[in-house]
């Protein structure tokens, strides 16, 4: 990281930009080119948690290719300077990179959707079997992330 000074070393504090984000955006990439979507998410187990439609353009990527990369940020104000060049932004984001996991079983399927739904202030709920049939939970196992901040 160029700038030392902004990195975020402290894991708590690295899961506290990802608690209080409200979008993760994950990165892949196949032989067409990178392609990025925003997504509403969880975290648990380190792990980040989401899910999906049984098919799409991200699915058909992630079936072939499960490594991806996330970005999740929080905008904390504009810095204002003198001339466009002086200008900032206080911020505080967490990129990292892992391996998405196709999950299956109800109960698992169960404890990603309850980390979506903890994350947005939902609380936790039963998912009926067909609420679980209906819809593709993924796991993006974490296997390195830095922080950086600009206070």
């Amino acid at each position: 990281m160029r700038r030392k000074d902004r990195e975020i070393t402290d894991p708590a504090e690295m899961e506290a930009v990802i608690a209080e984000a409200a979008v993760c955006r994950i990165g892949l990439a196949d032989e067409t080119g990178p392609y990025i979507v925003p997504l509403c998410f969880g975290y648990g187990d380190r792990a980040l948690w989401i899910h999906s439609a049984h098919e799409g353009r991200k699915i058909d990527m992630l079936r072939k290719d499960s490594r991806c990369c996330f970005g999740i940020d929080i905008c904390d104000g504009i810095i204002r300077g003198g001339s466009p060049c002086s200008w900032g932004m206080r911020y505080r984001s967490v990129i990292g990179f892992g391996r998405a996991v196709f999950v299956h079983t109800p109960e698992e399927k169960q404890y990603g959707l309850n980390c979506i739904m903890q994350h947005y202030g939902g609380g936790t709920r039963a998912f009926s079997e067909r609420d679980l049939r209906t819809v593709t939970v993924i796991r993006i196992d974490i296997e390195s992330m830095t922080g950086k901040k600009h206070d």
